[in-house]
């Protein structure tokens, strides 16, 4: 027989303790106490003073950090590796230059050996009675045909090469600008008037040959109203179109770009036209460039002479002039158009509607 006292289960100790209150109760441990979670404070709720710990409320205070010293703790951060530096923006685009005019005189080879194809063509089977290539030469539907046709292949390969370089339409990067010629209209039509007067004085002081090859082509039945038409339409779109859309910017372009090379200056930015922006020189330059080539693609059919040389050179300034002041195609090609048109009225009614042409 054990000597041990029996060990009674749940039975309290002493008397006050909480067994001895909850005898006949069945004892559960105490919950441990979940920490606090975090919570913001209302504006108008109290925070503990600052020698007061937190954890002295049963609540912890989640005070967010002011956006001042987040924007501070943010800007003090350093790249592991060193700063890089900036790359340089782009140079803007000036266009056109004299590359995209050697790509425009590529397509007019183009557009000539499809003109001399349809001429060849054109004899093969006799069109308008022409028997060889010498009559050809002379007869005013094949030279006229074949220049409106290498006009319109070029005019339509450029259409289409030109927008893929340059991320726009052809002749919104010739610089068209339409609404500014119709807006300078009265003073372009004065412009092509003084070039009439200057031509009355030009015939005047230093008259070409009487028996010009262009004179010759005006007493063929019929051809005269043929070249009042294409002189008034065709020739001076696509002469400007050439020479002052093409040439004369490319030729201002390359002398500013030789200038800034040389002194070692950025390139100006583009106007807000998205053309570029010439100094005075580059201008001037350009204008007497393209001012000689013009008048030598007419030189033939003035016999070669001095006195209407020097005429399409001051012309020509004076149609450079309005490009570039104006920065406007159309504007030239108005003022080259009513120019032509003040020439062939004087000769229409000089020889009472083409029927004299013995008095041109």
């Amino acid at each position: 027989m054990s000597t041990l006292p029996e060990a009674t289960p749940h039975e309290p100790d002493r008397e006050g303790s909480p067994q001895a209150e909850h005898a006949g109760e069945q004892w559960r441990p105490e919950p441990w106490p979940l920490p606090a979670m975090p919570r913001e404070v209302a504006p108008d709720e109290a925070l503990p003073p600052h020698d007061e710990p937190v954890g002295a409320h049963h609540e912890q205070v989640y005070i967010p950090e002011p956006p001042q010293m987040l924007e501070e703790a943010a800007g003090d951060e350093r790249p592991m590796f060193g700063s890089f530096p900036a790359p340089e923006p782009p140079q803007p685009a000036r266009i056109p230059n004299l590359g995209h005019l050697a790509v425009l005189l590529l397509l007019a080879l183009l557009g000539l050996l499809v003109a001399g194809g349809l001429s060849q063509l054109a004899l093969l089977y006799h069109f308008f009675g022409v028997q060889n290539t010498e009559q050809a030469l002379t007869d005013i539907h094949y030279t006229l045909g074949s220049e409106a046709i290498l006009y319109i292949v070029t005019l339509a390969a450029s259409i289409g090469i030109f927008p893929l370089m340059w991320h726009k339409s052809l002749f919104a990067g010739l610089g068209w600008n339409a609404a500014t010629a119709r807006r300078l209209s009265p003073m372009l039509i004065g412009a092509a008037f003084v070039c009439f007067l200057l031509a009355l004085v030009n015939g005047w002081l230093m008259p070409g040959p009487p028996d010009a090859p262009i004179d010759r082509m005006f007493r063929v039945p019929g051809a005269a109203w043929l070249l009042f038409a294409f002189g008034v339409t065709f020739a001076p779109f696509f002469e400007e179109l050439v020479f002052r859309g093409f040439l004369l910017p490319a030729l201002c372009t390359a002398c500013d770009w030789a200038a800034e090379k040389f002194r070692g200056i950025p390139p100006p930015p583009l106007a807000a036209d998205g053309q570029p922006q010439w100094s005075i020189p580059a201008m001037v330059t350009g204008a007497i460039l393209t001012s000689l080539p013009f008048a030598g693609m007419h030189a033939a059919q003035t016999g070669y002479s001095v006195g209407p040389f020097v005429l399409l050179i001051l012309v020509s300034l004076v149609l450079c002039a309005a490009r570039l002041w104006t920065r406007s195609l159309a504007s030239s090609v108005l003022v080259h158009a009513s120019y032509n048109f003040m020439l062939f009225s004087l000769m229409l009614f000089g020889t009472g509607g083409f029927k004299h042409l013995e008095n041109m």
